[in-house]
């Protein structure tokens, strides 16, 4: 696996954090587990969503696996501030996973298959360390999803410039159309995927100012300097569109963005 397309910094690592909070109602109200049983987090990264998941599931044992060791750490540290001990941290390639076959009930996976180069193989790795009839959660999202009023082609180039650079890395923004069909032909059943769209205008500030602004817009923000140096649009366009995903999350704008959750069986 490519290095994560938003890199490691403190700005990104807060974007995380909000995104998670202000995604938790639309992501995370049916995140749920037996009591007792054991399930791996897929790329925990800082933890954001982790302890999103141990709050709501006190009785479930987690193992919280990612590559990088850093945010390892930092997930580590923040739950122990937060005084969980039901979650155990572990450094891991989902590409060639430390766990013997049917080691876990169930698994969970957000935001990790889009940067893969090939999801495909991972899906099997997690398939081959799925007890029988275990279920794999997986969520992504979707950039072709995004709409926007008012929209320009500069705004609508900034956004495609993040889609373009993670198809450069060996990612995929546009993943959350495809679950259904990967996980069929990864082998697994009873497939539900579910579109979870998130909508934001001046009657919701507070999900504008969180995810149109803090986290969609930030994630864009991210990638100013990469999509310039790279020739993908010019810094004149660049500036005008931010100014207008500015504006589209202003008084008389609004933003649509629709993620994909999918439940399956390990059959």
């Amino acid at each position: 696996m490519k290095k994560y397309i938003h890199g490691y910094t403190e700005t990104e690592a807060n974007r995380l954090g909000v995104q998670a909070s202000i995604l938790a109602s639309h992501l995370h109200y049916d995140s749920t587990f037996p009591p007792g049983s054991t399930v791996l987090e897929v790329g925990c990264g800082i933890g954001a969503q982790t302890k999103i998941l141990a709050a709501a599931n006190p009785d479930v044992r987690f193992t919280s696996i990612d590559i990088d060791e850093q945010s390892l750490r930092r997930a580590a540290g923040e739950m122990d501030r937060l005084g969980f001990s039901n979650v155990h941290f572990q450094w891991a390639d989902i590409y060639n996973l430390p766990f013997s076959a049917n080691s876990f009930d169930h698994i969970f996976c957000c935001f990790v298959l889009e940067h893969l180069s090939d999801p495909m193989t991972g899906l099997q790795s997690l398939k081959r360390i799925l007890k029988q009839k275990g279920t794999l959660m997986v969520i992504e999202g979707d950039h072709g999803s995004f709409l926007s009023f008012p929209e320009s082609e500069e705004s609508r180039k900034t956004v495609q410039c993040l889609v373009e650079l993670q198809a450069n890395a060996g990612g995929n923004a546009l993943i959350g159309r495809e679950l259904s069909a990967l996980l069929r032909k990864a082998g697994f059943g009873k497939i539900q995927v579910s579109p979870r769209q998130i909508y934001t205008d001046a009657g919701r500030p507070e999900v504008v100012e969180g995810f149109s602004k803090k986290t969609f817009i930030a994630m864009v923000e991210g990638v100013k300097e990469q999509a310039i140096r790279l020739g993908l649009i010019s810094r004149c366009a660049w500036d005008k569109g931010i100014a207008d995903l500015y504006e589209a999350a202003g008084e008389y704008g609004s933003f649509t963005y629709t993620f994909f959750k999918a439940i399956a069986e390990n059959s």
